[in-house]
């Protein structure tokens, strides 16, 4: 059985030039079990939202793709979605993009004496993300975030 990890890096390098071809951006891809079959999610987007056919277009190519690379050695189910708008950031250039966006930052480890940061994007500094909220700003190191998202806003 070949490691998770390495089927999603597999899978990331299999679909990265079809979302470029498309002028789309791979936002994410996850490969986790869903009952008796994997789950394979592949996030897409683009500055102006992503559509019914953007994200069957890049099922149905990568989907041909992994049945001729046969790149998952077990039966799964391909979803491509857009990532909604609590999306997750996972790479400096997401926040980098959502200057000035709302977001939730989830750290592994303590900053600042605390794990859990809500506020808007002010900036990416060298290695910290730079969030403002109502009692200041706080500067994160992009290797100290577990997880993070946008927050929606009305």
């Amino acid at each position: 059985m070949i490691p998770q990890q390495e089927i999603v890096n597999r899978i990331t390098q299999l679909v990265q030039p079809i979302v470029r071809e498309s002028s789309l951006d791979l936002i994410d891809v996850e490969f986790r079990p869903s009952g008796r079959r994997w789950l394979l999610r592949v996030y897409i987007d683009r500055e102006e939202g992503v559509t019914v056919t953007d994200c069957e277009r890049v099922s149905r190519e990568l989907g041909r793709l992994l049945d001729v690379e046969e790149t998952v050695d077990h039966p799964y189910t391909l979803e491509v979605s857009s990532p909604g708008l609590t999306r997750p950031l996972k790479k400096r250039e997401d926040f980098e993009r959502y200057r000035g966006r709302a977001c939730r930052i989830i750290t592994a480890l303590a900053v600042e004496g605390k794990n859990d940061f809500e506020g808007k994007i002010v900036d990416v500094v060298g290695d910290d993300v730079e969030v403002k909220d109502d009692k200041g700003g706080h500067r994160i190191p992009l290797s100290a975030i577990k997880k993070a998202n946008l927050e929606f806003e009305l």
